[in-house]
């Protein structure tokens, strides 16, 4: 089967088309011709080994220590079941899927192999309305968004501040947030801002021309999607028994958070997302119900999977890029 794999690390300019072997079908998983595939921030953390230096070794043992071994990255897909193993009962052949692949990753290719229940990958039949690219942007945006916005506990008209809002956890997060019923205000650059209004944001800042929080403005909800919100003001902005996510905390933000826990009224929120399949049931209904939109950028090709990774560090996207494996 054609896959693109990753030869080094580094550069987007590190992948290779190559043929492989088709993925072998185990007795508790399905098989699945992949459709779509996602560029997520796992992918491309992964491809530049950018890691707390704590992690590094571990996964570079896992990885492969100077170069990945045979690495097709890819954690979000959506496709077609063409067989199922033995011991199955839940899914059939043909049967439109997606779902997540853990650290086991391999979205960018023709063909992935996954266990239909696992503890850090989840599988579900497709939404009828949803395209096999929407399905693959709703995995993990739709489940880090509604685990750490559900730890919240939001209440109708408290007030929530979105960093990182224009990507895909941010975009459906502001969505998640207003079906709750709360009073949003989304982060995020220039080009974004157009897009958080039509997702339902009440009010809008563009980080690359305004401060935040300012002294003034207080939100019982802080939820930092990509960890770079000033921890500090963001701590004082936060109202009495306010709740501070942190999706992609650093060390340093770890521990303060923790401090800050246990000395005040106000909680901290990190850690491992749970993919459950209730987990993903639930966004499902938010779907088919309509309170969810997904926001597709642009869709490459496999074999541009490289040009893919590039945009993505430009950090203009909006919600998610797609990887189109097959038609």
């Amino acid at each position: 089967m054609k896959a693109v794999i990753l030869k080094k690390y580094g550069s987007p300019d590190g992948f290779a088309v190559a043929d492989v072997e088709k993925p072998a079908l185990k007795d508790n998983g399905v098989l699945i011709k992949v459709h779509a595939a996602t560029v997520s921030a796992g992918d491309t953390e992964v491809r530049k080994l950018s890691f707390p230096i704590y992690l590094m070794l571990p996964i570079r043992i896992y990885l492969g220590i100077l170069r990945p071994r045979k690495l097709i990255l890819g954690q979000e897909i959506a496709g077609v079941i063409k067989a199922v193993g033995k011991d199955v009962t839940t899914f059939n052949v043909g049967d439109a899927v997606f779902g997540t692949t853990g650290m086991g990753f391999g979205g960018y290719a023709e063909y992935k192999s996954l266990p239909v229940q696992s503890e850090d990958g989840v599988l579900a039949r497709k939404p009828a309305d949803l395209s096999f690219e929407e399905a693959a942007a709703l995995c993990i945006g739709g489940l880090e968004s509604s685990y750490y916005l559900k730890k919240a506990n939001i209440q109708p008209g408290e007030r929530v501040l979105i960093v990182g809002a224009g990507g895909s956890i941010g975009s459906l997060g502001v969505q998640l947030a207003k079906h709750m019923g709360a009073e949003v205000t989304a982060v995020d650059s220039t080009g974004k801002l157009g897009m958080l209004r039509e997702l339902g944001a009440d009010h809008v800042i563009d980080f690359t021309k305004e401060a935040y929080p300012q002294p003034e403005q207080t939100y019982d909800v802080v939820f930092d999607v990509i960890g770079k919100s000033p921890f500090g003001k963001c701590v004082q902005a936060l109202n009495p028994k306010g709740r501070y996510l942190l999706a992609n905390p650093s060390l340093s933000q770890a521990l303060r958070g923790r401090w800050i826990a246990a000395t005040s009224d106000k909680t901290f929120v990190y850690g491992p997302v749970s993919q459950k399949p209730e987990d993903m049931a639930y966004i499902i209904d938010l779907v088919e119900a309509g309170h969810l939109k997904l926001v597709i950028d642009k869709v490459f090709p496999l074999e541009q999977a490289g040009d893919a990774h590039h945009y993505f560090e430009t950090g203009q996207k909006k919600g998610n890029i797609i990887i189109r494996v097959a038609e």
